[in-house]
């Protein structure tokens, strides 16, 4: 091809096909190829040797005017560039060409400035810049190739000097160790970490059979007599924030029982138990945190820049939602409406939902900036654990939903407004989360056993905003005419949000159905607190399953409510005891076990 139409900078394989001829100021082209002819103003006679004259690769244009003082040389002048400058110099090959140029003819150099012959020319080797006067001369587009100095590195990796993966990128690791391309179908390829490496605290009062122990050779559920002892005191050091998922999951339940369809005598009670059990459990959780932090210098900070058991600062947020919840369902509503303690307890829940927008917001906006700029998170490993910050700011909706009925007008339209911002706001990153998680199961499947309970989270966003959605249409004024002209009213808005609410709820039965199919495939062995999202997510399914039944007035889709929420509170029941039981065992709790590692 004519090579004066080739892009700048790029190279091909006919640009050594050229034999240049100076006795008769022409250049030479091979058959098949345009011979062009340009008068040379020579300044010198050049006498290349002709086994090396076909290594120059020069261009079909003409050459450039050099000055006389400066001598002429077979290289040619570097890109854009009319004037001369000393210091600078332009060998004639590049990183794609670098390994066919070997060598270069001898040339003549001007004798007043006494520069050496050169017959060997070695890519690897940097010259000198006072070796290469730069020619000078004017240039056009057409004539003018970019040069790239040899490198000291083979010419494939003169672009990307670090590592790359597959398709030839960088790979941005962010001072992280490099792991294999799927950790989930390859557990070999993965270096065992033993408890010692981890963080064994006592295990030199110990001897030294049990140095070697390995987390993996653990029977599931049973004591281990080659596991070292830990007291329990050494242990709170693992005691992580993902422990708030048990009390996220039974405040979610507690709201569950008080809004069934089906009612009979004392299953408000039953609720209220839950309720006070689940504040015991909240203030229980709170202060083992509290003495972790105490206990261990520094324990803090590095349980919330973790990337782990950072992202389950969120379940300590959606814990005080279901507070905020539970409260309005079994103490507000329980007071008479002339009640004297009535009105400042609903004024107490408008200022903990306003309180609870705020923080969750920010925690959504902080905890995200300082994830995206502190760790690097792999797509191929991604866990609907990553939407976990994002979950108590989209929550803020559902409180709304339920508290916004028994607020003033004054004081509800606001809320309401809010509410829908919030819960809009968590849907749509929840939605923009789902492309990568669709992704991640479609290019490398299902993740290990362990953690697939977890994928239930992703049942959670679709199924909260369809509930926050009739919640709030329903908690609008009866009288509510948005414009004015009576088309805009609350009659509508209420069909709107049923008709969005059956999108939203059968996407999360697909979500739901997706992950029963993958825990039935392959039940988890080892018990980890991400087994709670098959409590939690699934109590808002059941709960826009029974808001959407209300709305349509349809007791079959009522009753089948009633069975799913049999099914969350039995599984509440066997997750409840697997915790207790792994705690016994030290299953959890322990060096290597739970949520500070990075094992998924």
């Amino acid at each position: 091809m004519d090579t004066r139409f080739q892009p700048e900078g790029l190279s091909f394989d006919t640009k050594d096909s050229f034999n240049p001829n100076f006795d008769n100021r022409q250049y030479a082209a091979q058959s098949g190829q345009q011979q062009n002819q340009y008068p040379v103003q020579q300044q010198r006679q050049f006498s290349p040797q002709p086994q090396q004259s076909a290594q120059y690769s020069l261009p079909p244009g003409p050459r450039l005017q050099t000055p006389p003082q400066q001598g002429q040389y077979g290289i040619p002048s570097g890109p854009h560039l009319s004037t001369p400058q000393p210091g600078r110099y332009s060998p004639h090959h590049s990183p794609q060409s670098s390994q066919h140029v070997n060598s270069y003819s001898p040339l003549s150099a001007p004798q007043q400035q006494g520069q050496q012959q050169f017959n060997q020319y070695m890519p690897s080797a940097v010259p000198r810049p006072e070796q290469y006067p730069l020619p000078s001369g004017e240039t056009t587009r057409t004539n003018t190739w970019a040069h790239t100095p040899a490198p000291s590195y083979p010419s494939d990796a003169g672009y990307f000097p670090t590592l790359v993966d597959a398709n030839g990128y960088p790979i941005d690791t962010k001072g992280r160790q490099q792991e294999p391309e799927n950790p989930f179908r390859d557990p070999n390829s993965k270096p065992v970490v033993s408890v010692t490496a981890v963080d064994l605290e006592k295990h030199d009062k110990h001897d030294d059979s049990h140095s070697g122990w390995d987390k993996h050779t653990k029977i599931p559920g049973r004591k281990d007599p080659n596991q070292p002892y830990l007291t329990y005191g050494e242990r709170l050091k693992h005691y992580t924030w993902a422990n708030y998922t048990l009390t996220m999951a039974t405040g979610g339940l507690a709201t569950l029982i008080a809004n069934q369809p089906h009612s009979f005598p004392g299953l408000i009670t039953i609720g209220a138990v839950f309720y006070i059990f689940n504040i015991l459990l909240f203030t229980a959780v709170t202060t083992t945190m509290i003495i972790r932090f105490t206990k261990f210098a520094g324990s803090f900070k590095e349980s919330i820049a973790h990337e782990r058991e950072g992202l389950f600062l969120g379940p300590f947020f959606l814990s005080i939602a279901t507070i905020i919840t539970g409260t309005q369902k079994y103490v507000i509503e329980a007071y008479d409406v002339d009640h004297p303690n009535r009105a400042w307890a609903v004024t107490s829940m408008a200022v903990a939902f306003w309180a609870y927008t705020f923080i969750t917001f920010c925690l959504a906006t902080f905890q995200y900036s300082y994830l995206f700029c502190a760790h690097t998170y792999k797509l191929t490993s991604f866990m609907p654990s990553w939407l976990l910050p994002i979950f108590p700011i989209m929550l803020a909706g559902t409180i709304a939903s339920v508290i916004a009925k028994d607020q003033p007008v004054a004081a509800r339209m606001p809320m309401l407004a809010a509410g829908l911002g919030c819960q809009g706001l968590g849907f749509t990153i929840a939605i923009l989360m789902y492309a990568h998680y669709i992704g991640r199961l479609m290019q490398v499947g299902y993740p290990d056993r362990e953690h697939r309970g977890a994928m239930f989270i992703g049942v959670g966003p679709p199924s909260f905003t369809c509930l926050a959605l009739i919640g709030m249409a329903n908690a609008l004024p009866d009288d509510f005419d948005l414009q004015g002209d009576g088309l805009v009213d609350a009659k509508l808005l209420r069909t709107m949000a049923l008709v969005v609410a059956l999108f939203l709820w059968v996407l999360a039965m697909w979500f739901f159905m997706i992950t029963l199919v993958a825990v039935i495939n392959s039940w988890a062995v080892y018990f980890h607190l991400g087994w709670w999202a098959m409590v939690f997510p699934n109590t808002g399914f059941v709960l826009a399953t029974i808001s959407i039944g209300n709305a349509l007035k349809d007791d079959t889709v009522l009753f089948v409510g009633n069975g799913l929420s049999i099914a969350v509170v039995t599984m509440w029941f066997f997750v409840f005891f697997k915790h207790v039981q792994a705690i016994y065992v030290a299953d959890i709790i322990y060096p290597g076990l739970d949520e500070d590692i990075a094992d998924h």
